[in-house]
């Protein structure tokens, strides 16, 4: 598949040579409209409430949507009503539409169902961000947490959180369609915080004083649940070779993670948001089927008792945990000026 050879030139050597001309020129419509922005020529519009932003600099699985889950978590303990937007990716209806309990993956995409339903928060999707954070806010919202809205200008945000994968990194550093960046690494001036997924293992992380100041997140897998029953038991109990399913921007992460807990996963890569329908899931055995929470959301065939789901969990240490959630507070706490505003230092 062209995704997976993109990603595979991307992230492992130079990138596609043959690209570096339309790289050049999406870099310059980057920079262009930032710069409309920033001029006043096109503007940010307030949600109302403060909003936080968690996205991502490259394509691609990064780890935004266990942050969110955590995040939104953690806001909540501290007494705040917390809403959640997103694109919706996927999903088929159009306009802004909010989540409930009958709502389907179709109806608001994998990501926001899974997010609605692990944090019980709030949750509107729509093309438009500025008016899904509106809906949230007639509706109490306090605060807004933007999955993957670092890209989205038009919403006003008073707290950026970039998140960057440690195996990946930043690829190549080059812009799409030469690399995986959708804005210049020098992006990373301008933006709160920095939050690297897992160890720093690629080199563009390794170099340089990048990650001097991120901090560390680890995604923890927990007790595998049963999609037909519910029934959870312990990961290290799957015996034998499992067929291994992840429909997310990064599987190998998902795979990895099954063979660090000494499991043998069978590896079986989707496209991400991809659709599982049953014939996909039906592999000719017996065998355990263990996905990811992601796509058991949309999975066609629940009632499979060979098919379970692996949640993960968002961990910091102590410290980082202080100071991403101290630094949101304060940021939430005292609205700063709109981003969209904030210069930095020129884009490269």
């Amino acid at each position: 598949m062209i995704e997976a050879w993109l990603n595979r030139r991307w992230y492992a050597s130079a990138g596609v040579p043959a690209l570096q001309p339309l790289g050049w020129l999406y870099g310059a419509a980057v920079s262009a409209r930032r710069l409309a922005f920033r001029r006043g020529w096109r503007r940010s519009r307030c949600a109302g409430v403060p909003v936080v932003v968690i996205g991502n600099l490259t394509v691609g699985g990064t780890g935004k949507t266990p942050l969110a889950i955590w995040l939104a978590t953690q806001l909540t303990q501290r007494g705040i009503r917390v809403g959640l937007v997103s694109r919706g990716h996927g999903r088929a209806s159009s306009g802004v539409r909010l989540a409930a309990e009958q709502s389907s993956w179709r109806d608001l995409g994998d990501e926001p169902l899974l997010l609605y339903r692990r944090t019980r928060c709030a949750t509107a999707v729509a093309r438009d961000r500025v008016a899904a954070a509106a809906a949230l806010v007639e509706r109490g919202a306090q605060v807004i947490l933007a999955d993957d809205g670092l890209q989205h200008l038009p919403l006003e945000r008073n707290c950026e959180i970039v998140v960057v994968d440690g195996s990946r990194g930043f690829g190549n550093g080059r812009l799409l369609p030469a690399g995986p960046l959708r804005e210049p690494l020098s992006r990373l001036r301008t933006v709160d915080a920095l939050v690297v997924n897992g160890p720093l293992e690629h080199p563009s992380l390794r170099a340089g004083e990048v990650c001097r100041e991120a901090m560390r997140m680890t995604l923890v897998p927990g007790r595998p649940r049963r999609l037909d029953s519910g029934q959870t038991r312990p990961l290290e109990s799957f015996e034998g070779p499992v067929h291994a399913v992840a429909a997310i921007g990064h599987p190998e992460r998902f795979f990895r993670a099954l063979a660090a807990h000494g499991l043998t996963p069978v590896p079986h890569p989707f496209p991400d948001h991809h659709p599982l329908s049953a014939a996909e899931l039906d592999f000719g055995d017996d065998r355990p089927v263990l996905m990811t929470e992601k796509d058991a959301v949309k999975c066609a065939q629940p009632a499979n008792p060979r098919l379970w789901y692996v949640p993960v969990e968002a961990c910091f240490s102590d410290a980082d945990a202080q100071r991403l959630i101290g630094l949101v507070m304060r940021k939430i706490d005292s609205p700063s000026y709109p981003r969209s505003q904030r210069r930095g230092r020129p884009s490269a």
